[in-house]
């Protein structure tokens, strides 16, 4: 049998970000974006079974095979830990693991900026980190939660799917309840979740109608909630909220959010240049009265324009992060204008470093 605790510490010896199991090849480990085969034997069906059953035990194996995908986390008996997505592809078992830092890196270890450390002083109402899978929203959320743990007594919830960084209590007391294991979804973890006395709720994804819902109603209901949405930018993420709602709620969805939404942090992750490892760009939007009318008045189209001329306030466009990271030596020069927004402008603008000359504001 081959043992997956084997691959997998090779995998973290080798400082792989994610590991991939497939019937038929040897394992595979994802590396600063990079893909490489290990020195494995081929996967076959029955090890693959066999791995899938190591870490789950024969109840969550038998629902695995009837739901064909299961998510969970799994750890070494040195403690690192994975988040884990089993699967069926052409009949044969897949196995994708994603590293899980031990430590929770800090914002400033992050690169963030220093807005989304502010954030976490908040109150009450709704903050979403956003991003395609794979983008640090996780991680970014942890690092938040460790500052609201650093600095206040707080009673935070999360509902994680699964649990992914382990949080130890510090000012705060935390409870960490896993999708599939301590409650059976994020809607019914969300309906029993304000008799639990939350000061700060995390949820790991709002990814349909009622745990949208159930969140927005927490943020409306005086707690500081973050969550996650798999949106690419601000005006996107708004977009996206109101179009889960039926047309005749939509008006209304709209209303709660301007009144609820404080920010949404959009980011996405370069590979860094200076040193191995990767590094967030980000677009920042906060919720100005300016920004909740248009919300309201369902003038989306608008906020790109906000975010442009707020950078006083501690907004930021994508493309301004993406000059900073490579102005700071972190990104590569032709990976900064490709993945900008307007790479044209983009280039224009990184020649004025070397020039001097100003060429206008990204």
């Amino acid at each position: 049998m081959m043992d997956v605790k084997e691959i997998l510490a090779d995998a973290i010896g080798k400082g792989a970000s994610d590991v991939h199991i497939n019937v038929g090849m040897s394992p595979i480990v994802r590396k600063n974006t990079e893909l490489i085969v290990l020195d494995f034997p081929v996967v076959t069906s029955m090890d693959a079974s066999e791995m899938v059953m190591s870490m789950v035990g024969p109840e969550r194996f038998q629902k695995f095979e009837e739901l064909r995908d299961l998510d969970f986390s799994t750890m070494l008996d040195d403690g690192h830990r994975f988040r884990v997505n089993t699967h069926y592809q052409r009949d044969t078992i897949g196995i994708s693991f994603r590293v899980i830092p031990n430590e929770v890196p800090s914002i400033d270890d992050l690169h963030l900026p220093d807005i989304v450390k502010d954030l976490t002083d908040l109150p009450r109402g709704l903050v979403l980190v956003t991003g395609h899978t794979g983008s640090g929203k996780s991680t970014s959320l942890a690092s938040m939660i460790g500052v609201i743990n650093s600095k206040y007594k707080k009673r935070i919830i999360t509902l994680e799917d699964p649990v992914e960084y382990a949080l130890e209590n510090d000012m705060s007391m935390i409870e960490q309840r896993e999708i599939g294991f301590d409650c059976p979804e994020f809607a019914s973890g969300l309906r029993h979740v304000l008799r639990q006395d939350p000061d700060v709720i995390m949820v790991g994804e709002m990814r349909d109608l009622e745990t949208t819902s159930s969140t927005i109603t927490a943020a409306e209901t005086g707690h500081l909630v973050f969550s996650t949405l798999h949106t690419v930018n601000a005006p996107q993420t708004i977009e996206r909220i109101v179009d889960i709602y039926p047309s005749t709620q939509q008006s209304q969805i709209r209303t709660m959010l301007a009144n609820t939404l404080q920010a949404v942090i959009s980011q996405t992750l370069f590979r860094r240049v200076d040193e191995p490892g990767m590094v967030p760009c980000t677009e920042i939007l906060l919720c100005t009265s300016a920004v909740r009318n248009c919300i309201r008045e369902n003038r989306i189209y608008e906020i790109p324009n906000i975010i442009e001329t707020s950078r006083r306030l501690g907004m930021q466009t994508m493309d301004h992060s993406i000059f900073q990271m490579y102005s700071k030596s972190f990104i590569d020069r032709e990976e900064a204008i490709i993945r900008s927004t307007n790479p044209g402008k983009m280039e224009k603008i990184i020649a004025t470093l070397k020039t001097g000359q100003p060429v206008g504001a990204v």
